[in-house]
């Protein structure tokens, strides 16, 4: 089992979430994927373990009860790991005609970066052959460093040993066979983002936490991951009305659910107060991005929005006009075949499949 890759075949994708267990099995049906099953287990945000997989018994159970209900066929199954537990970045190295030896000028500049040792962590290098000129579209292979050496980038991901000894354990327990684990960056990248070459920022607001995700040229350049998600609206909302937090999580879902009825619903100023910090993070991320190297980048040119809580549709007129950029729901189904009568089940619960819909296609594709 390799951090990435693997060969084409029906898969299994499970996303293991604050708000739950996402499963999704896709099958390559003349070179697309398609939709066999899915499922999902909600759980509130707050619940113990934070982690599912640190209950290996409790959460393999529940995964073998899924998939039973679901159905499933695969006993392949890529798994996610979340962006707050992963080293993700993209360093600059010589150029060589050896691949090894890029391999290792990264795992040099790793080791630099990484405040634990390098033994105790499980890295995927890749180097990234050709670097679009950020000024026009032309592309580079020879970009040079001050002494006049040619240089290319690498994309650096990491993941320590024991989390990922975690995974293995609950897919074993599970029965099923780990073909690969994957960070929530590059499945989101793949479901959402594909081919485009665009920069797009990917805002995943989770029950807990919200991954943010700058991709040029289909390289995540900044990730990152910061404490709020639907949980923060549901306790502004519970503070701010005296509800309780199953009141405050029924008022979401009604809302919701009057947009899915066609109801043309506003923000509410609630919603305001609670969102702020995130439209600060996205801003600061965006700064991140530009203000890098010698501003030779291009700024962010559109937002896509997914997660549990970006199911709440007003968020993307809320979210164009904060931060000046226009912004979408991401459809993590664009790129999947599936029946026609499942078309509005699909929209009600995309959102929160994307991370499980682009593990599933890593082995589909």
């Amino acid at each position: 089992m390799g951090l990435f890759g693997g060969k084409k075949r029906d898969c299994l994708g499970v996303d293991f979430g604050s708000g739950g267990i996402k499963l999704v099995e896709l099958k390559n049906e003349r070179g697309r994927a398609r939709l066999v099953t899915y499922a999902f287990n909600e759980r509130l945000p707050g619940s113990e373990p934070a982690n599912l997989v640190d209950d290996p018994i409790g959460t393999a159970a529940m995964l073998r009860k899924m998939m039973k209900k679901a159905k499933t066929t695969s006993l392949k199954v890529v798994g996610g790991l979340p962006v707050a537990s992963v080293f993700s970045s993209v360093v600059t190295v010589p150029k060589s005609p050896k691949k090894e030896e890029m391999y290792e000028a990264a795992r040099g500049q790793a080791k630099k970066l990484i405040p634990v040792p390098l033994d105790e962590m499980s890295l995927d290098i890749k180097i990234i052959e050709e670097v679009i000129k950020k000024s026009s579209s032309t592309i580079v292979t020879n970009e040079k460093d001050r002494t006049g050496r040619p240089m290319v980038q690498a994309l650096i991901t990491g993941a320590s040993n024991s989390m990922i000894k975690k995974y293995v354990d609950v897919f074993k327990r599970a029965g099923l066979e780990l073909a690969s684990l994957e960070t929530e960056t590059l499945a989101l990248v793949r479901a959402l983002v594909g081919k485009d070459k665009s920069t797009t920022m990917i805002v995943d607001m989770g029950a807990v936490r919200t991954n943010i995700i700058i991709v040029e040229d289909g390289i995540p350049y900044v990730t990152r991951s910061v404490d709020t998600g639907g949980a923060a609206l549901t306790k502004t909302i519970s503070r701010t009305l005296g509800l309780d937090i199953k009141e405050a999580e029924h008022m979401k879902s009604d809302i919701r659910n009057a947009e899915l009825s066609g109801m043309d619903v506003g923000l509410p100023k609630i919603f305001e107060s609670a969102l702020a910090p995130l439209v600060t993070e996205l801003q600061y991320s965006m700064s991140m991005h530009t203000g890098k190297s010698d501003g030779d980048v291009r700024p962010v040119e559109k937002v896509i929005l997914t997660g549990g809580t970006a199911g709440l549709s007003m968020l993307v007129g809320y979210f164009t006009r904060q931060l000046g950029i226009r912004t979408y729901a991401g459809d993590p189904w664009a790129r999947v075949s599936y029946p026609d009568g499942l078309r509005p089940a699909l929209d009600e619960i995309g959102p929160r499949f994307a991370v499980s819909v682009g593990l599933a296609m890593q082995q589909v594709e």
